[in-house]
């Protein structure tokens, strides 16, 4: 008897996103634009969502043109659940689901530990970690009903420490309370991986490593090359380096993908 392939799906029916509808916080960010980016190519709606509208809207405009659909931008505050439910409600009126949900916002002041307050703590672990449990709370019943993916963002700060001798005093700092909020994104990517499974819910993170704006690599090039001689690949990432990763976690290609966390760091966390 002739050998012949076990029958699979294609790569590319795999990897397809047609008809799905995805929410991507901070997407006007250096690394959630191109989360937002790899979701619309691959054929996903997306919104764009964040507290400045008007960045989303131009992310939202230029998928819009470069890919085709029917990319939106949506305002939201992941400290504000008055905020989150409007984030939802117009998705429920615009698209009418939710398939895909990825977790990527992200703001805060830079702090060492001797210039970290109570209140710049409260305020990170709250963008941090409490942000994105109300806007799963706030997705679940959606992707309850669409048996859909949640992608988390975390850090390689959240499984490994900041290296002090890399830092350039306040300013080029990285304070203890995202370490300590990416951490927790990691263990609840784990708990919502076990608990939502019963409902078809898969849920798996990713950890970016270095991945500097363009405006510190030349104010501060210095430091950039540290960040990129801490690695195996000698260098910081560049921001589409997320997209394909956080693509496969977000499509059928990572069915049987669940609660794990996908370190994107250039080998960073292997030594």
């Amino acid at each position: 008897m002739s050998w012949e392939p076990a029958k699979s799906p294609s790569m590319q029916s795999l990897f397809d996103l047609s008809g799905r509808v995805a929410l991507v916080t901070g997407a006007a960010g250096i690394l959630g634009s191109q989360i937002a980016a790899g979701l619309a190519e691959q054929g996903a709606q997306v919104f764009c969502a964040s507290r400045n509208v008007e960045n989303c809207q131009a992310v939202a405009d230029a998928y819009r043109a470069e890919y085709g659909g029917a990319h939106e931008a949506l305002k939201l505050d992941i400290t504000d659940s008055a905020s989150v439910a409007a984030c939802f409600e117009q998705i429920d009126a615009r698209a009418g689901k939710l398939d895909i949900l990825v977790n990527c916002s992200w703001t805060g002041a830079k702090n060492t530990w001797d210039t970290i307050t109570e209140e710049d703590w409260l305020f990170d672990i709250d963008m941090c970690l409490n942000g994105p449990f109300r806007v799963i709370k706030e997705a679940y019943p959606r992707l309850k009903a669409s048996k859909g993916v949640i992608l988390n963002v975390a850090s390689m700060y959240g499984h490994v420490a900041p290296d002090y001798r890399l830092y350039d005093g306040q300013k080029y700092a990285n304070p203890a309370s995202y370490g300590a909020g990416k951490a927790g994104i990691i263990q609840f990517t784990k708990y919502l991986a076990s608990f939502l499974s019963p409902h078809d819910i898969r849920c798996n993170c990713i950890s970016p490593g270095p991945f500097p704006y363009e405006s510190i690599q030349q104010e501060n090039p210095a430091f950039a090359q540290r960040l990129g001689d801490k690695n195996t690949c000698k260098r910081v990432g560049k921001p589409y380096e997320v997209k394909a990763t956080s693509v496969l976690l977000c499509s059928d290609a990572a069915s049987y993908i669940n609660g794990q966390n996908f370190c994107i760091d250039g080998g960073w966390a292997i030594w």
